[in-house]
Parts: C-alpha cells; sequence; structure tokens
C-alpha cells in the first residue's frame, strides 16, 4: 500500500499561539496555571487527551478556538502565564558560567509528565526531576535517552485482582517532542553498529524549560524490522534487545549529540546502561588524536561521572561472553586491546573466564566520580564493588553517596504551592536554590495548612471512587458492587498510602500479617484507619503480581473494601493524587534492599508524615519529629523472622503513636500535635531532599570538578593524558618489585597523650623516584576483636634521604588519642593527573 505521510497541526488563532509554544515545553509540568490554560480550553477535550496539552490543542474545535481567542478574561490569563515563561527562560540562575562545553546525563528512562510516558518507575521520575532542576539552576547538562513506542506498560487487574498488561502506542506527532532535522530539513539521524547491521535512528527533542533532553529513535523506514523494535518498549524483549537498547543509547548518545553540534566535555552515567559511551568516548579520542587505549582511557576518566541505584548484586546488568562477542568483537581492533582485555573491562575478576560482562563494572572502571544515591546506599555500595580495590579499606573505596531529592514545584500540590507562595514569598520560586526558605513554615497558621491538606485528601478520596467505578465497570461488576464505590474510603478519616513498585522485597503485604489486629483498626468506630495502595509488579514478577491479589482478596474476604483500596494503573498522575492526600506514607522495604526511595519525600514535602523503615533516604533523613521508624535499622538474615518482629512494630507504632496523635483533637477540632510535625517535616525534608540540594552536590562534587578536568587537559591538546597513561604503564611494570622492607618508630609500650611519634620506612621503589608514589601513615585506633585499625587517618610522608637502592620515608605525628593505638605503612600511585589515588590494585601495604 502507497501511504502518503504528512503532519497535520493545529490553526491557533494569533491570539492563542502562546499556547503552542507551552505545550510543546514541559515547564508547564510544574506550574499548574499553565495547565489550567488548556483545562479551562475545553475541559473535555483535556480528559480525552490524556492530559496531554498538545493532543488537547488538537481536538479543540476552531469553533471553540476562535472564541476563546475573543475572550479577553481568558487572554489575560494566558499572558500573565506567558510572561511568566519568558521571564523564567531569559532569569538569572544559579549557574552563570559558559555553556560551549556541557554535561551529558544519559538515563534509560525518564519520567517528567504524565503526557510523555516514557518512565516506568523511580529511576525515571528521578530523571525528570535531574532535569527539570538542571533547567532551573541553568546548568550546563542536557539529557539523552530513547523514545520508546510503547513505553512502559498500562496495568490492568481483572475481577480477580490479578495484573494484566496492555501496551498502548505512543502517538509521537501529539506529544510534546520535536523531531530535529539538519540544515537540509531531513530529519537528522546517526548510526550504530548492531553485530554487523547498521541501526539508524532519529533524533527528538524534549524542551525541559530552559534545557533539552534528547532522544533517539529506531522506528524509521531505513531499518529492518528488528532493529525497528529496539526503541519499541521500555525494557522490553530479551537479553539481546537490552543490549541492543543499551549500545545505541550510549554509542547512539554520544554520536547524536555530536551530529547536533554539542560537545559532551564530561558524561553522567545514571546507572549502568549507558556504559557503553566510555567505548565511544575512547574511540573519538583514539581516531582523532592518534591515541593508544590507555591514553585515551585516561582522557575520558577524569570527565566521566556514574551513579548507581541498585542495592543487590542481582540487579546489575550482566552480559555473557557469547552476546558480547557477537556485538562488541570488531570493537577489539578499533580499540587495540584483546578480547580478553575488553573482557575485564566489565569483570570483577579479570581473569575469570566464567564471569559475564557487567555494565556496573564498565562504569566504575571508566569513571573517576561514582555514587549511590543515600548514606545508607553509598556503604552497601562500597561493600559491594569492594573487590575492585583490593586491598583498600572499605570506607576508601572510591564511591560516595549524593542522596536524592525531588522537584518541589512538580511535587507539592497546586494548593499547597499557592499556600507556600503566599506565605515564602517570590523568592520561593525565582531563587528555588535557596533552601532556607522553607524556615518560614512557622508564619503558616495551623488552620490554614489543615484546611489545604484536608481538601487534598478530600480530592484523593474522591479520584480513588472514580478510579474504582472504572475498574468495577471494566469488569462487568453488578450494581450491588458499582455502588460500594460510592463508600469506598472517607475524606475523614486516617489515611495510609503504599505506593511503589510490587516487588517482594518492598513487602506490600506486611500490614496483612496479623489479620485481627489490622482488621480492629480498619473498623474502629471512633478512630478508623483506610488504607490505600498502588502499584505495578514487573510483567515477569509473579510472586509480585500475587502480593497486588493478595491485598484485594484479603479486602473483599473481610468485607473492608470501603476501607482497603487498590488503585491500578499507578503513574505520574496517581501519585500526584496520593504524595498530597494521604496522612501517612508507608514503607517496608527489607533493609538495605531500598537503595534511596524518592516517594516519601514527595509525600513529606506536602505535610505528609513518613512511617518506614530505616532504609534508603529515611535512614538519614528520620528524626521523631518528622515522622515513624519501623525498627532501629536492625537487618536479619531469617526473612520470616523480619517480617514478624516488624510487623508487630509498625502494629505498635499504629495502635500507640500514630492513630492517638491522629485523633487527638481541641474544640476546634484541629489535631495541633500533628500539624506541628507536619510543619517539621515540611521544613526538615524541603530543605534537605530537595532536587536542587541534589544538583549542588552533583555540581560541586562531580560536574564542575569533571568539565574543570576537560578544560585542562585539552589545553595542551591531551599531552596530560597521554604523561599520565606513560606514568601508569610505568608503575604497573615496576608495582610487583616495590615493597616496603622495614618500619621502625620511637614507639613505647606506653606512650602519653601530646608525645611525638616519629616513623621512618625503608622503601625499594623499583626505579621509580619519590615523586611517582604516595607513601603514607596509615594510623589510629586498634580493635581489640580484628586487630585492625578503626577511623583511620593518613598522613603522607616525605622521602629524607636514599640508603643504596632504598628510599628513606619519615614521618612525625602527635599521640592524639587515648587507648589502643597503631600504625602501618602503605604505598599508593601519585601524580597531578588523578582525580584520586585509588586505582585498581594498586595499594601496597608493609
Amino acid at each position: 500500500m502507497n501511504i502518503s505521510i504528512y503532519t497535520v497541526k493545529p490553526k491557533l488563532p494569533n491570539a492563542l499561539k502562546p499556547l503552542e509554544e507551552m505545550a510543546r515545553n514541559l515547564w508547564l509540568s510544574w506550574n499548574f496555571d499553565a495547565v489550567q490554560l488548556f483545562i479551562r480550553l475545553d475541559y473535555e477535550s483535556w480528559l480525552k487527551s490524556q492530559q496531554s496539552p498538545v493532543r488537547t490543542l488538537g481536538m479543540v474545535s476552531q469553533e471553540r478556538l476562535t472564541r476563546v481567542a475573543q475572550d479577553d478574561s481568558y487572554l489575560a490569563a494566558l499572558n500573565a502565564v506567558y510572561s511568566r515563561f519568558q521571564k523564567y527562560k531569559k532569569g538569572e540562575t544559579w549557574y552563570r558560567g559558559g555553556k560551549k562545553d556541557v554535561v551529558a546525563y544519559f538515563s534509560m528512562e525518564y519520567g517528567m509528565d504524565v503526557s510523555l510516558p516514557i518512565y516506568s518507575g523511580g529511576l525515571g521520575i528521578l530523571s525528570g526531576d535531574h532535569m527539570k532542576t538542571s533547567s532551573d539552576m541553568g546548568l550546563p547538562l542536557v539529557g539523552v535517552g530513547l523514545l520508546y513506542r510503547q513505553g512502559y506498560f498500562t496495568q490492568v487487574l481483572n475481577a480477580d485482582g490479578f495484573q494484566q498488561e496492555s501496551y498502548p502506542e505512543n502517538d509521537w506527532y501529539n506529544m510534546p517532542v520535536e523531531r530535529k532535522t539538519g540544515k537540509d530539513g531531513e530529519p537528522l539521524k546517526i548510526s550504530v553498529d548492531m553485530a554487523g547491521r547498521q541501526a539508524c535512528a532519529q533524533i527528538w527533542e524534549v524542551k525541559v524549560g530552559r534545557s533539552s533532553l534528547y532522544l533517539l529513535d529506531t522506528n524509521i523506514e531505513e531499518n529492518a524490522p528488528d532493529i525497528r523494535n529496539i526503541t519499541a518498549a521500555l525494557y522490553g524483549g530479551d537479553k539481546e534487545t537490552r543490549i541492543q537498547q543499551e549500545i545505541l543509547l550510549g554509542i547512539g548518545g554520544i554520536r547524536a549529540l555530536r551530529a547536533l553540534g554539542i560537545n559532551p566535555a564530561a558524561a553522567h552515567m545514571n546507572e549502568g546502561h549507558a556504559a557503553f559511551l566510555g567505548l565511544e568516548r575512547i574511540r573519538e579520542i583514539m581516531s582523532e588524536k592518534g591515541f593508544s587505549f590507555r591514553e585515551a582511557m585516561e582522557a575520558v576518566w577524569p570527565t566521566s561521572i556514574f551513579t548507581t541505584h541498585t542495592p543487590v548484586p542481582a540487579g546489575n546488568e550482566r552480559f555473557d561472553a557469547g552476546l558480547l562477542e557477537k556485538y562488541f568483537r570488531k570493537w577489539t581492533e578499533i580499540l587495540g586491546i584483546s578480547w580478553k582485555e575488553f573482557l575485564s573491562l566489565g569483570r570483577e575478576r579479570p581473569d575469570d573466564e566464567h564471569e559475564n560482562f557487567c555494565m556496573t563494572v564498565l562504569a566504575l572502571k571508566l569513571a573517576a566520580y561514582a555514587n549511590g544515591v543515600a548514606r545508607l546506599h553509598g556503604e552497601v555500595s562500597r561493600n559491594m564493588w569492594k573487590n575492585l580495590w583490593p586491598g583498600l579499606p572499605l570506607d576508601e573505596v572510591p564511591i560516595g553517596h549524593v542522596t536524592n531529592g525531588v522537584h518541589p514545584r512538580t511535587w507539592v500540590s497546586s494548593p499547597m504551592t499557592d499556600l507556600l507562595d503566599r506565605y515564602f514569598g517570590p523568592h520561593f520560586e525565582d531563587e528555588p536554590t535557596d533552601l532556607s526558605i522553607w524556615n518560614r513554615m512557622d508564619r503558616i497558621s495551623d488552620e490554614e495548612l489543615w484546611r489545604t491538606h484536608e481538601r487534598r485528601r478530600e480530592r484523593l478520596v474522591a479520584f480513588a471512587r472514580e478510579r474504582i467505578r472504572s475498574h468495577l465497570k471494566r469488569t462487568g461488576a453488578v450494581e450491588r458492587r458499582m455502588q460500594q464505590a460510592e463508600d469506598a474510603l472517607s475524606p475523614y478519616i486516617l489515611t495510609l498510602a503504599f505506593a511503589r513498585r510490587f516487588a517482594t522485597y518492598k513487602r506490600g503485604n506486611l500490614l496483612l500479617r496479623d489479620p485481627d489486629r489490622l482488621l480492629r483498626l480498619l473498623k474502629d468506630n471512633e478512630r478508623p484507619i483506610q488504607l490505600i495502595f498502588a502499584g505495578k509488579a514487573h510483567p515477569m514478577d509473579m510472586p509480585g503480581k500475587e502480593l497486588i491479589r493478595e491485598i484485594i482478596h484479603f479486602a473483599e474476604k473481610n468485607d473492608v473494601t470501603s476501607r482497603i483500596v487498590f488503585i491500578e494503573n499507578y503513574d505520574m498522575a496517581v501519585a500526584h493524587y496520593l504524595t498530597s492526600g494521604a496522612d501517612v506514607w508507608l514503607n517496608t522495604p527489607r533493609r538495605p534492599m531500598e537503595a534511596s526511595g524518592t516517594s516519601g519525600m514527595k509525600a513529606a514535602m506536602n505535610g505528609v508524615l513518613n512511617c518506614s523503615i530505616l532504609d534508603g533516604w529515611w535512614d538519614e533523613a528520620y528524626n521523631p519529629e518528622v515522622g515513624w521508624a519501623i525498627g532501629q535499622g536492625e537487618q536479619y538474615e531469617d526473612n520470616q523472622l523480619q517480617d514478624d518482629i516488624e510487623s508487630k512494630a509498625l502494629y505498635d507504632l499504629l495502635e500507640r503513636d500514630i492513630v492517638p496523635l491522629f485523633y487527638q483533637r481541641g474544640r476546634d477540632n484541629l489535631p495541633r500535635e500533628w500539624i506541628k510535625r507536619m510543619k517539621v517535616c515540611m521544613r526538615e525534608i524541603g530543605q534537605s531532599m530537595s532536587s536542587h540540594r541534589m544538583l549542588m552536590d552533583y555540581s560541586n562534587m562531580f560536574y564542575f570538578p569533571a568539565l574543570k578536568n576537560y578544560r585542562r587537559i585539552i589545553k595542551d591538546d591531551y599531552a596530560e593524558s597521554r604523561a599520565l597513561a606513560a606514568y601508569m604503564a610505568k608503575l604497573r611494570d615496576a608495582w610487583n618489585s616495590i615493597h616496603i622492607v622495614s618500619i621502625e618508630s620511637n614507639a613505647k609500650p606506653v606512650m602519653q597523650r601530646g608525645d611525638a611519634l616519629t616513623v621512618n620506612a625503608k622503601i625499594e621503589l623499583a626505579g621509580l623516584s619519590p615523586g611517582e608514589v604516595l607513601v603514607e601513615l596509615y594510623h589510629g585506633s586498634v580493635s581489640n576483636q580484628s586487630m585492625e585499625i578503626r577511623n583511620a587517618r593518613r598522613t603522607e610522608m616525605k622521602a629524607m634521604n636514599q640508603d643504596g637502592n632504598l628510599w628513606i620515608y619519615q614521618v612525625r605525628i602527635e599521640c592524639a588519642d587515648t587507648g589502643c593505638q597503631g600504625h602501618t605503612v602503605r604505598i599508593l600511585p601519585k601524580h597531578e593527573a588523578l582525580v584520586h589515588p585509588y586505582r585498581t590494585g594498586l595499594v601496597k601495604w608493609a
């Protein structure tokens, strides 16, 4: 069939032209007054469009557009919002430097708005907030991802409560994306080798305020059907599809930026999916400069950032050697290394031929900067990947942490934002990096805060009832069941929400463990509670699906369907209602399997109090004034025992603390103590868990240093990288011959605080000069149990003189701490171009 294809756009009157520009910029996703313009334009079209501004414009009749264009009230509102939009784009920002060289931020998914469904859960929502915050701060950052034809699945529950999936097709021509074209007006395209075949991809742009996100799409005519399907679905297909997607994201993403004329001076890999980009950046430098692989790698390493989100080894992407060989055997010729060397880049144990290739290991080896996404997750990550740095103390493994955050103006409800704007002033919107503004929470009266929250709970209940009616109608429920939807939930009683991915370790059924205690709480005539659940299980996760079914069956079996509700198809729209309308946000993962979690942060900024296991972000944010902790951070080997203990602790909290506090009212019927906690919660979490704090951390710790490294490296045409590679080669050749011959000190069995301790070490440097190694005294308190040095201090030793082939190093320190103390000596690499001295396999102890 010969089909002519063209694009039809809505014909807007001149007075309404600003609507089209704003519809195609996701700035409106965190500015509700802009969204209201589209709702007001035609409410029915807005609902049918599934809250898509672009599609709404195409659905409104020309007659209606003409009429609205003559409505002075509407035009006044439009002009006011558009003026704010223009002011935002042109206004001063936190970052005021140049933008010639950018940080390229790579993520497999982005959750920015319901109108762009290319996300599955927390990773995507975080990436979306990252992009929005970068826009607020004016950072030199662009996003890179994939444009999925189907995105993630739509969840549908059958009459038995079993999850089923559907995969609706996305219509890019009615979504906030724009295909990029070249100077000839034709779509801009790049190509990537896929096991001997070329995969072509076109590039789409999503405007996010001041920032841009670029998405690659292989669904074009030049490609064979299987190649076109690479971007068919997020996390769809088999292992081969996954490696194809990750090749396209990493290698194709760098090429797309080059085609757009953008220089990715630094690269941030948000999870290991994009780690192949490091190979492409190395290939580029080798091709342009004639460098060896090691020389080019030393230029890429200081400009690469990697964030890991996975707290368990099984969650990290791995490919077997056979699949990797199919797609990367040619790369050994391109990079000038052996196949064994290539495989070693993704192996913890380079000589283990049976170990699969791990994308996280590749990212860690190619990036100078690495971090987990919460303080506890940083500790977990250092322990998980410590074998990459054998001999290095756990606290020195070079994986830090930047705790995740959420974008306040996206996630704080519109009524609550209006309230905050009134009391915080224009500074709250204009300077979002001034987090001290949250200290003004005490200016808000208890009455206003509580009324605002109650209205959000009412909206949540109304929304939930509508979703229940829709579900019952679709599953053919009888009239009696349809009537029950009208009685589901109450807008006046204590509401707990549990909303997240339904995986077994998140324990969505923990509150069901003692049915009698739960039913007493639900059916209490004077102080009842109600529970709202939401979340998707992975399509292949049958135990996760059974958890959902168990909750629904529990409610029906015990006749508490008016008190326990499951809202299907958890997405950003559902999340907005839940995080602003619940009273308590419940989170029950098995510690330490929650890397961070951000839904509780969103709830907290709306004044919703958290009740959670001390895991992820809550482990560092919790204090008794902002919510409740289930347990004290214990970890168990016996899952059944853990579930018993922690479910009882949860029931105790509800019965003794949470329920009584909520229903403790004065004559004015206000829960004053509860409201007091709401204010403290909003003040504390608003400052500590804002995505603006997160991006300031990333900028100061990683982005700015990486960009500075890049400018220094290119200043002398990469001579520094070549010198560093030569140094590292020389060091590795000599390493086995370097050793600490002896250590002497003036230490006595008993020393006094303040005494001077002098330590001398004789060291064989195997032909290296003293300036080429870092010799340190490693000293501190000694554990009686393990005979290890704890809370160690590191003091550099100086080369004093030479004794034949040996160098004499010396240091003098003061005995500052009492108790059992000890010291030893170690050797590390030392070069001015090293971001840090912790390179794989290069630490030598006495």
